[in-house]
């Protein structure tokens, strides 16, 4: 379901370019001048930031990346993470755009991890080829994926798991994890978010899989 748009959305976004980056393709190659550390992790289509926020705070010494297409999601997540009780932004920021953009926002091989959550599962067959796990959208993550790199993705839709499951195995990728319930036991280094609370409160397997970028180097291979 998409947010309602929200009025006081794109001028709040506009008042803090601190967080909610206006020119991201600045640091492409260079992110990690503007937040230092271990890992540069990159959520696409990360809503009201939530997971965002929280593997952020799990995990300080990494890099946290958001993108949002949605401004007034976007917004709310800005606002989330400003004007929390401690605020704490040395970590994370935001991009509002689109997904398909990332090549002109990250340098080849500067991404570690890329974290699909509960992505859009454009359920028409004609509408297949938007999702974020869709041939097209893996070709670029191939670009901007470390040599180790890694898409980490969870689901309440078998549909959108199953095909995505193909999808990466037919582009060059190998599953080095996979579940059909993944909150059948604890992750406690995996946080979980108000949204998915409601699927597990409903009883709805939660579908998750990790994949390994295979390329010419990569352990997967040998």
């Amino acid at each position: 379901m998409r947010m309602r748009k929200k009025k006081w959305a794109d001028p709040y976004l506009t008042a803090h370019p601190e967080y909610a980056l206006p020119e991201p393709e600045q640091y492409r190659g260079n992110w990690r001048t503007l937040i230092p550390g271990r890992k540069l992790h990159l959520e696409l289509g990360m809503g009201k930031g939530d997971y965002l926020n929280a593997m952020a705070a799990m995990y300080p010494e990494d890099c946290w990346i958001g993108v949002e297409k949605d401004h007034s999601a976007a917004a709310v997540a800005c606002r989330k993470a400003l004007e929390a009780e401690h605020p704490d932004l040395h970590n994370k920021r935001v991009i509002v755009g689109n997904a398909d953009q990332v090549v002109s926002w990250f340098a080849p091989g500067e991404v570690d991890v890329i974290h699909l959550n509960f992505s859009d599962p454009w359920p028409k067959t004609h509408t297949h080829k938007r999702r974020l796990s869709s041939e097209r959208f893996l070709e670029l993550y191939r670009q901007i994926l470390a040599k180790d790199g890694q898409i980490r993705l969870k689901t309440d839709n078998k549909d959108l798991f199953e095909d995505s499951v193909l999808s990466l195995l037919h582009n060059g990728f190998t599953l080095s994890e996979i579940s059909v319930d993944y909150r059948r036991q604890e992750h406690p280094e995996d946080a979980i978010t108000e949204y998915e609370s409601r699927f597990l409160a409903a009883g709805q397997p939660i579908y998750q899989l990790a994949a390994v970028l295979c390329r010419p180097g990569n352990d997967m291979l040998e």
